[in-house]
């Protein structure tokens, strides 16, 4: 232990990058720091990692988020739209503060916008599961240069909004996966409709395929009383400058999402830990009469399940 000290000054010299992996935090980038594909970033409480991952039959690399404990389950993609074909990705933090994932050519596979310039840029995982670009010396969430909770995958997590905020260029919405190996962008959105009173919205392009019916200032109408609603709440802001909606629960909150599937089913799901599965609480559609436009001019629907 005596040579401890002597590593600690020396780590803080070396500028070479094989020394800098051994003085990244675990959970951080810096712009003097980068992160190859093999290597992650583990939220502090150990809830998510960030990292380089190929979907199942699939050798493309992506850099995503997902649970660190649970069953390998992606919540978040940054380049859905354009994988790395090689195992050579790297993510690192560029001379004017933005996040940049490069392949092995050095040419930029994709990158984080900013919304402000910080004079001490840092990266951070934070075990909500959001990854954050701020500068160094704050952490407030209202300082953030940039968010992955502001650019949405498949997945809704607690403290994630959908809608739009004070920036009315910004909607957060989700986009399906292709398919279960494939994460670009597949048919379905789903979305904060606002044409007067808010409601959420599954769609293919312009054609609606579901809808939660409109706020009623406890939840939407046509979404009944979900199993465990006493752990969670339903929120809605709807004012002049903002309209979004999001879930906020309590212990529940980091084993807990919403996700939209290929198909375009919303499914709220809950671990399982015990088992080591995900438990769906409820999916929506439930049935055929819940599809928009089925139950015709006299809002009758029937089916062999659940007669209306």
């Amino acid at each position: 232990m005596e040579g401890l000290p002597f590593f600690t000054f020396f780590c803080s010299l070396i500028s070479s990058s094989i020394f800098l992996k051994f003085c990244v935090a675990s959970d951080t980038i810096t712009p003097t720091q980068s992160m190859v594909d093999g290597e992650t970033l583990v939220s502090s409480g150990q809830r998510f990692e960030l990292g380089f991952f190929s979907p199942e039959n699939s050798k493309n690399r992506y850099l995503g988020i997902w649970y660190k404990s649970a069953p390998h389950t992606v919540v978040w993609v940054a380049n859905r739209n354009n994988p790395i074909t090689d195992s050579h990705g790297v993510l690192t933090i560029s001379i004017n503060g933005t996040l940049v994932l490069l392949n092995q050519e050095g040419s930029v596979v994709w990158y984080s916008g900013l919304s402000g310039i910080a004079e001490n840029p840092v990266a951070q995982l934070l075990d909500s599961g959001n990854f954050v670009l701020r500068d160094s010396l704050s952490k407030c969430s209202q300082s953030y240069l940039w968010q992955s909770f502001d650019y949405p995958s498949d997945t809704l997590l607690a403290g994630m909004k959908l809608g739009r905020t004070s920036n009315p260029d910004l909607e957060r919405y989700l986009i399906s996966w292709k398919s279960p190996d494939e994460p670009s962008n597949g048919d379905f959105t789903w979305r904060l409709d606002t044409p007067r009173l808010p409601q959420l919205v599954v769609a293919t392009g312009s054609t609606k395929k579901y809808r939660t019916g409109p706020w009623n200032g406890i939840r939407f109408s046509g979404i009944p009383v979900f199993p465990n609603e006493q752990h969670y709440s339903h929120i809605m802001i709807f004012d002049k400058e903002n309209a979004y909606y999001m879930l906020s629960f309590d212990n529940y909150s980091a084993n807990t999402r919403t996700t939209i599937n290929h198909s375009g089913f919303i499914q709220w799901l809950r671990l399982d830990e015990h088992n080591a599965e995900w438990v769906p609480l409820y999916i929506l559609p439930y049935d055929p009469c819940d599809n928009y436009g089925q139950r015709g001019a006299n809002s009758i629907c029937r089916n062999s399940r659940t007669p209306i």
